[in-house]
């Protein structure tokens, strides 16, 4: 199972496991607030990413992305320090992504300036809604004038790359509810919108007390209506639920998507880096005292041929323009033809198209992604 592929560029994610409360809907490792740890936190997220840049020697860094939680709770100072480590233990790309999510507030919002200054060069801002009584209905701690007046603060700011977060197939939400929030999303000449359909995940609140949603046919055409939109504003659908302007890709989550390498540092997060001859994941603990108390790494293991086929797909069929068949070789190592029998079967089902260069899910596999991921749960690879 070598690679061929030239391991020359990772990503790294930075977990930020602090919100100030957690939503309904949530399901990421994140926990209420606990101010007095965020200088060992960051201290010990220094020593995990010198720990793990071992695994990336004599790669270049192309991008991090702080996530979370929320990111932007953390204090300029503590974006800086960790972002001035990185540089300082990394060799960084001339034209680096450094994304960080944050929540609408004031609180975050007067931070934009400074995190600017110290190397964030995009923004990820949480809204979900502009529709007051959906924000109640979701859990939010903003209302819409906290979300406006956070995407003008970071367009006040000088960031030109703004990702707005929003949801649909929210409770008793109409078509009309959601192209509002649309509307007013594209008003602010933003260039990136990750819109995405509200699901109910197990352990979280939503799950033992479900809000009434939209019915499917009403699902659809809501999605349908929301897409159409789009369109019409020049954004381009390159992934499932995310959408751009010409250009303003995110970087970071199409390394994911193209089963790009990447280092997680941080509570619960992962990584997977490609070495010679395997290709492993790491993970941390997701308690973040555990985390801090040390040491981060909670386990590791080399991908199976199993694990390396699903994992492949479950990341490039997202991609609206598919994936280029040689990357499946490339960064798994695998050869095609191992594949071939799923590939037709699910070409045969509608869910799935090639031609001699790209594969790719239909709108109905992209619709239906899980039903196409099955076609790829191989337990037995070799025995074809």
């Amino acid at each position: 199972m070598k690679s061929t592929l030239d391991l020359t560029h990772y990503a790294l994610y930075i977990h930020y496991p602090w919100c100030i409360k957690k939503c309904p809907y949530c399901d990421f490792n994140s926990h209420t607030q606990d101010k007095t740890l965020e200088t060992s936190y960051i201290n010990a997220l220094i020593k995990d990413l010198k720990n793990d840049l071992e695994l990336v020697k004599g790669r270049t860094l192309s991008s991090i992305f702080f996530g979370g939680g929320t990111p932007s709770l953390m204090s300029v100072q503590s974006i800086e320090k960790i972002l001035n480590a990185v540089s300082k233990y990394g060799q960084l790309a001339d034209n680096i992504e450094i994304t960080l999510e944050a929540n609408p507030g004031t609180l975050e919002a007067g931070r934009f300036q400074g995190y600017r200054q110290a190397g964030v060069n995009r923004l990820s801002i949480g809204v979900q809604s502009f529709d007051n009584q959906q924000l109640k209905n979701l859990g939010r701690i903003h209302n819409k004038q906290q979300a406006i007046k956070a995407i003008e603060s970071a367009i006040s700011a000088g960031f030109t790359q703004v990702n707005l977060d929003l949801m649909y197939a929210l409770p008793h939400q109409t078509q009309q509810q959601a192209l509002a929030d649309l509307a007013q999303a594209c008003a602010f000449g933003t260039t990136h919108l990750s819109w995405y359909q509200l699901t109910i995940e197990p352990n979280t609140l939503f799950y033992n007390k479900p809000p009434v949603l939209p019915e499917h046919d009403q699902l659809w055409e809501i999605q349908q209506a929301g897409q159409n939109y789009l369109q019409t504003k020049g954004f381009k659908q390159y992934e499932i639920s995310a959408y751009s302007q010409i250009g303003a890709q995110c970087q970071h989550n199409l390394n994911y998507w193209s089963f790009g390498d990447y280092l997680g540092i941080g509570a619960g997060a992962q990584a997977k880096i490609s070495q010679q001859n395997q290709i492993i994941r790491r993970w941390k603990k997701k308690n973040p005292r555990d985390f801090i108390q040390g040491p981060a790494i909670a386990g590791e293991n080399s991908l199976n041929q199993s694990d390396l086929i699903l994992e492949f797909m479950m990341n490039a069929l997202r991609l609206t323009q598919g994936i280029e068949k040689k990357r499946f070789i490339e960064t798994t190592g695998l050869p095609l033809k191992i594949i071939n029998k799923e590939i037709n079967q699910a070409i045969k089902k509608g869910l799935l198209e090639q031609n001699d260069l790209i594969l790719k899910a239909t709108p109905l596999g992209q619709n239906f992604l899980n039903d196409l991921l099955q076609y790829f749960n191989i337990k037995n690879p070799n025995g074809h």
